[in-house]
C-alpha cells in the first residue's frame, strides 16, 4: 500500500552499486544518462531494464553513507507500460551480502509516482542501512522483462543519531549470535562450555522463569513442578500473544426460537431479504424491521432477546402506529445510551417513483415508551440527502451524530416507467444515475451537513470519495474514523478501501482497489455485511453476492474475513461456495446456506454475531427468501485450553520415559494421570492417547538414540546408560521447545539454530 512519507524525512543520496542483468541501453545509470537516478517520465530511456524476466533479477542501490531508510519511491513513465513491476520485494542492510526484507508490494500500472513506508525497526530499535536491494518479481505484461524508471529513497543521515543506531545494531547482533551459541550448547548438554560462554560475555539466553523452567523439566525432571510452572505463566497472561497470533475457526450454531408454551409454534419473523437489524449490547437485544419476503415489502418490528432466545413481535405494521411505512433496503442504527431507534430510506419499483412518493422521510423509534417519531418529512428540505436505497448509517453515539454515505437516489425522471424498446429509442444509458454523498446528521439539533459530494468522474483524487451502493461503512470510536468498504456503481464492482476522519475532513486510502488477488482480499462484491470490534481494533465481512469477471456473471458465494486495523492484514477464516441440492439437505444444520441481501449484527461484548434471512440466489424460485437464524463465534484456542495441551505434553512425555524404565508403572501412569489430561470430546486425542497403550508392548525404539550419539554427551561412551541419560536429554529439551513456543518470543531462546546458519 502507497503510503505518505513522514513530515521529517529527507532525501538520501545513492549510487548504482550492482545490477543483474540489462537490456539495450536501459542500463540503471550511464555516463551522460543517469536513468533511474532522475525522475524523466517523458523519457522512454530514462530507466533500467532487465533482458529477462527469469529470477533473480535485481538491482542494488549503494547509499552515500549509512541512514535510517524509511520510504522508497518508484517514479513512472508518463503512460502505461507493460514492463512497469506488478509485484517487487526491497531489502536493506549495512552489507550486500547480508540484507533483512524491508517491503514486499507492488505498483500500479499507471502514471502516478508511489511510495512506500519500509520497515526500520529490530527489536523495536531503528537499524542503518547502506545497500538497498530490489528485487521485481512480476511484470504487468507476464512475458515481458523488468523496467524501473526512477527511485527516490528518503529517511534520516543525521551521522550522530546514524552512529548510535549501528553501534546498537552491532552490538544487538553479537548478542544475538551469543544467544545462539548458548542455545546450541544447552541443547546438545555441553554444560561447561554453556557456562563459560554465559559467564564470560553476562548473556541472558531467556526469560528468567523460562530457565527455571529448562532447569525443572530437562535437568531434574520436575514433571509437577513444570505443570505448576505453566500454570502460573498461563495466570499471568502469558499465552496472550500466541493466542492472538492463531488464526480463527469458525463455529456456527443454528438458532432455534425457545418452543415456550404448548399453544403453538413460537412467533418469529418471516422469510426475507433486504431488511434491517441492529443490536443493543446493554440489553442483550436484536431488532429486526421490514424488508422484502419476496413478494411485498414488510413493516413489522420484531425484538429478540438472546437470553430467553425468544422473539418478540413488538408490532406488525409500523406505519398504522405513526411509524414507517413497509420498506426495503433501507438503513437503521441505534443509540444504545438513550435506547432510540433511527431509520432512513427505502427503495421503491418504477411506477411508484411519482413526486409524491419521492420524499426522504426520517424516523425514530423510542424503544423504552414503544412510540415512533417521524423526525422530518424530507431529509432534502433540511439539506440532507434526498431519498434513497442501499446507503449506509452509523451513528457516533458520544457526539449524537449519524453519518449517512452512498446510495442510490430515486428520481422521478423521464426513463422511469418507460419499458426496454422505449429505452433504447430514446438512447437510456445508467450512467445518468445519481449517486448521494457523504451527509452528517446531528440529532440534538435536528440539522444536516453535507461533508462530501459524490465524485462522479472516472478517476479519483486522494481526497475524492466514490459513492455506490451496497457498500459497507463502520465507525471506530475509538480512532473516531469511518471505514468504507466495496460496493457497486452502475456496472463497476468495487474492491476499493478506505478511511474518512471525521474530525479532520480527510480521507486515506488503505486499498484503492487495483488489487486482483481474490486470495488474500475480499473479493469484489455486493450486499457483504461488515461489523468492527473497536477493542480488538478488527473489522469482519461477510460476503454476499460476487462478481466473477472471467465468467461474466454473479455468483453468491459466502465468504467470511477478518481485518486487522493494526497490522493491516486480511485473513479469510471461512468460504462456503457450495448451491446444491444435496449440499443443502445435508448441511442446513450445520452452516447457513450461500445468500446475499442478508443482515449480520455482531455483540462486541460476548464476542459473537448474529446472521437471519436473505436471498438465496435460486435461479429456479426467483422469489424465495430465508427465515433462517445463525450465531457465530471466532474461535481461537482459550488460555485452559493452551494450559491443557502443555499439561497432556508434559504427561505423554513422562509416560514414555516411564515405558522405558518400568511398563507397569506406565500402564499405571497411562491410566490415571495421563487419562485425566486427555479431552475426551477430541477424537484425535482419544485415538492418539489409545495408541499409546501399545507402545508398551513394542520393541524399544533406538532412532532417538542414534540422533544422540551423533551429538555425545560430553561424558558420552557405549554404555546402555550413558545412551539412554542422552535420549532423556534430547527428548525433554524437544519438549522444552514446544512448551516455549505458547510464550512471547521476547521471553524465550532464539526460535532458530546455529547449525542452520551452515549452508549445504
Amino acid at each position: 500500500m502507497a503510503e505518505a512519507p513522514p513530515d521529517d524525512c529527507r532525501p538520501l543520496k545513492y549510487s548504482i552499486h550492482k545490477f543483474s542483468t540489462f537490456s539495450s541501453n536501459y542500463v540503471p545509470e550511464l555516463k551522460y544518462f543517469r536513468n533511474i537516478l532522475e525522475d524523466k517520465p517523458s523519457n522512454q530511456g530514462s530507466r533500467w531494464s532487465s533482458d529477462s524476466n527469469n529470477p533473480p533479477q535485481y538491482l542494488i542501490l549503494k547509499l552515500d553513507r549509512p541512514a535510517i531508510l524509511r520510504t522508497i519511491k518508484f517514479g513512472k513513465y508518463e503512460k502505461t507500460h507493460v514492463c512497469n513491476i506488478k509485484k517487487f520485494r526491497v531489502y536493506g542492510g549495512l552489507s550486500d551480502e547480508n540484507m533483512i526484507l524491508l517491503l514486499e508490494s507492488g505498483l500500479k500500472n499507471d502514471t502516478v509516482p508511489e511510495t512506500f513506508l519500509v520497515k526500520y525497526t529490530v527489536a523495536g530499535h531503528q537499524f542503518p542501512v547502506r545497500f538497498v536491494k530490489i528485487v521485481p518479481l512480476q511484470s504487468w505484461g507476464s512475458t515481458f522483462n523488468f523496467s524501473i524508471w526512477h527511485v527516490a529513497l528518503g529517511g534520516f543521515d543525521e551521522w550522530t543519531m546514524v552512529q548510535k543506531c549501528i553501534n546498537w545494531y552491532t552490538t544487538y547482533r553479537e548478542r544475538e549470535a551469543i544467544r545462539l551459541c548458548l542455545k546450541h550448547f544447552r541443547q546438545h548438554n555441553y554444560t561447561e562450555a554453556f557456562e563459560s560462554l554465559e559467564k564470560r560475555t553476562r548473556v541472558t539466553l531467556e526469560d528468567p522463569r523460562l530457565t527455571r523452567l529448562h532447569k525443572m523439566l530437562v535437568d531434574q525432571g520436575d514433571f509437577d513442578g513444570c505443570e505448576q510452572l505453566i500454570g502460573e505463566a498461563a495466570e499471568e497472561g502469558l499465552f496472550q500473544q500466541y493466542i492472538r497470533q492463531q488464526e480463527y475457526k469458525p463455529q456456527w450454531t443454528p438458532i432455534i426460537p425457545n418452543p415456550g408454551g404448548s399453544s403453538g409454534p413460537p412467533p418469529r419473523p418471516g422469510m426475507r431479504g433486504g431488511h434491517q437489524m441492529c443490536i443493543d449490547t446493554n440489553t442483550q437485544t436484536i431488532y429486526l424491521f421490514g424488508g422484502w419476503d419476496g413478494m411485498q415489502d414488510l413493516s413489522d418490528l420484531w425484538s429478540y432477546h438472546i437470553s430467553s432466545q425468544e422473539w418478540t413481535c413488538i408490532t406488525r405494521d409500523t406505519h398504522a402506529e405513526g411509524g414507517p411505512s413497509a420498506r426495503s433496503c433501507h438503513k437503521m442504527c441505534l443509540d444504545p445510551e438513550r435506547r432510540q431507534i433511527f431509520t432512513l430510506g427505502r427503495y421503491l419499483d418504477s411506477a411508484l417513483r411519482i413526486p409524491d412518493n419521492l420524499k426522504s422521510d426520517f424516523y425514530m423509534y423510542d424503544i423504552e415508551n414503544n412510540k415512533w417519531t417521524q423526525v422530518t418529512e424530507d431529509t432534502a428540505s433540511l439539506g440532507g440527502p434526498k431519498l434513497i436505497f442501499d446507503h449506509q448509517m452509523v451513528m457516533d453515539v458520544e457526539k449524537r451524530i449519524i453519518y449517512v454515505f452512498g446510495g442510490r437516489v430515486l428520481t422521478p425522471s423521464r426513463w422511469e416507467g418507460l419499458g426496454l424498446d422505449e429505452l433504447r429509442t430514446n438512447n437510456y444509458t445508467p450512467s445518468e444515475a445519481i449517486f448521494s454523498g457523504l451527509y452528517a446528521y446531528h440529532v440534538s439539533t435536528n440539522t444536516w451537513t453535507k461533508l462530501r459530494d459524490d465524485c462522479s468522474g472516472n478517476s479519483t483524487g486522494p481526497q475524492d470519495i466514490k459513492s455506490r451502493i451496497g457498500h459497507s461503512m463502520l465507525f471506530h470510536s475509538g480512532s473516531r474514523q469511518l471505514f468504507i468498504l466495496a460496493g457497486q456503481r452502475i456496472k463497476e464492482y468495487l474492491t476499493d478501501f478506505f478511511m474518512y476522519n471525521i474530525d479532520t475532513d480527510t480521507v486515506t486510502y488503505i486499498s484503492d482497489g487495483t488489487r486482483k488477488d481474490s486470495s488474500s482480499v475480499p473479493a469484489a462484491g455486493f450486499t457483504q455485511k461488515a461489523t468492527i470490534d473497536p477493542h480488538l481494533n478488527q473489522i469482519h465481512v461477510l460476503s454476499g453476492l460476487s462478481k466473477d469477471k472471467d465468467k461474466r456473471d454473479e455468483n453468491v458465494r459466502n465468504s467470511f474475513w477478518v481485518y486487522d486495523i493494526s497490522q493491516n492484514k486480511w485473513s479469510c477464516i471461512y468460504r462456503n461456495e457450495q448451491t446444491g441440492e444435496s449440499y443443502w439437505s445435508k448441511m442446513q444444520h450445520v452452516e447457513p446456506c450461500p445468500r446475499f441481501a442478508h443482515q449480520l449484527v455482531y455483540d462486541d461484548v460476548n464476542k459473537v454475531h448474529y446472521l437471519f434471512g436473505g436471498n438465496p440466489g435460486k435461479a429456479s424460485l426467483p422469489k424465495m427468501r430465508l427465515d433462517d437464524f445463525w450465531s457465530l463465534r471466532l474461535c481461537r484456542p482459550s488460555t485452559q485450553q493452551l494450559y491443557q495441551t502443555c499439561v497432556l505434553l508434559i504427561r505423554k512425555h513422562r509416560f514414555s520415559e516411564l515405558a522405558r524404565e518400568n511398563s507397569v508403572m506406565a500402564l499405571k501412569y497411562l491410566q490415571t494421570r495421563l487419562h485425566s489430561a486427555v479431552d475426551h470430546s477430541d477424537p484425535q486425542q482419544v485415538q492418539e492417547f489409545q495408541a499409546l497403550a501399545t507402545t508398551l508392548f513394542q520393541p524399544q525404539d533406538d532412532t532417538s538414540v542414534g540422533y544422540v550419539q551423533a551429538f555425545p554427551d560430553d561424558d558420552s561412551s557405549s554404555t546402555p546408560t550413558t545412551t539412554d541419560l542422552g535420549w532423556r536429554h534430547t527428548a525433554r529439551s524437544m519438549l522444552f521447545d514446544q512448551l516455549t513456543q505458547f510464550f512471547p518470543e521476547h521471553m524465550t531462546q532464539p526460535r532458530g539454530n546455529l547449525v542452520d546458519l551452515i549452508p549445504y
